[in-house]
């Protein structure tokens, strides 16, 4: 009998009242972008990763461009990916506007080589974004030494860790920013697309939230070019329902 890894039928009908429940209260209120259904599970995701902020976008792959765009790295830098992820890794580091550089992965882990990033970065490498998979964690304390040595940003790829710790430190703590998908098949998965960002840094966590929103401050005032990329209610409101499963 052949067993799927994930059963998103499976999954609905197990907490399918409250998953219904949920879904006509957003349709009842006719509140289908930011509102208060997004704030609540942004507020229920900050306590379940232990961040200060989170700022729900569209998608994982918005995410990470967005956090790229927004954390001030000059034109044309080199940012330090794995070689083995999704492609979203690297094309968000693309779409940027920015150089990948790909990192061997260790062959017992599939998780980016420690033994070899140092050796990648030179004088315009910008930026490290490691990719935490297979329920394991990159070990975020020699990234963390290695991105103050050399001045680096470092952006985690946390489409597949929610919820991941590795000797006591939580996924985003060690960085400027995590990067998470929401996409159905995820650990922690909506009813479609969308993703979000976690940051311990509120003056970052504002130009986030500014750029995945036109670049606005307040209505009609935009201080930039961004795009438009936000979390909608409905997918906000079953991701708060099924955070409490996960």
């Amino acid at each position: 009998m052949r067993v799927p890894l994930v059963d998103l039928k499976a999954q609905y009908l197990t907490i399918k009242s409250e998953i219904d429940q949920a879904m006509t209260e957003v349709i009842t209120s006719t509140t289908f972008v930011g509102g208060q259904f997004v704030q609540k599970f942004e507020d229920d995701f900050a306590k379940f990763t232990k961040s200060k902020n989170v700022i729900g976008v569209g998608n994982g792959t918005d995410a990470l461009t967005i956090a790229l765009r927004s954390l001030d790295i000059p034109p044309d830098s080199e940012v330090i990916i794995p070689a083995n992820s999704f492609i979203a890794t690297a094309e968000a580091v693309s779409s940027a506007g920015y150089k990948v550089i790909f990192c061997d992965v260790d062959p017992l882990t599939y998780l980016i080589d420690l033994n070899i990033v140092e050796n990648l970065i030179n004088s315009t490498t910008a930026a490290i974004i490691p990719v935490h998979l297979y329920g394991q964690m990159v070990d975020m304390k020699a990234i963390k030494v290695l991105a103050d040595k050399y001045g680096l940003r470092v952006i985690e790829d946390a489409a597949q860790a929610h919820g991941v710790a590795y000797n006591g430190i939580e996924v985003g703590a060690l960085s400027n920013c995590a990067c998470y998908s929401f996409y159905p098949g995820k650990n922690l998965g909506a009813f479609g697309d969308g993703g979000a960002v976690t940051t311990n840094d509120n003056t970052l966590a504002n130009k986030i939230r500014m750029y995945a929103n036109h670049g606005r401050s307040a209505k009609y005032d935009h201080e930039f070019e961004g795009i438009n990329s936000r979390l909608d209610s409905l997918q906000a409101a079953i991701l708060s329902v099924k955070l409490k499963y996960l």
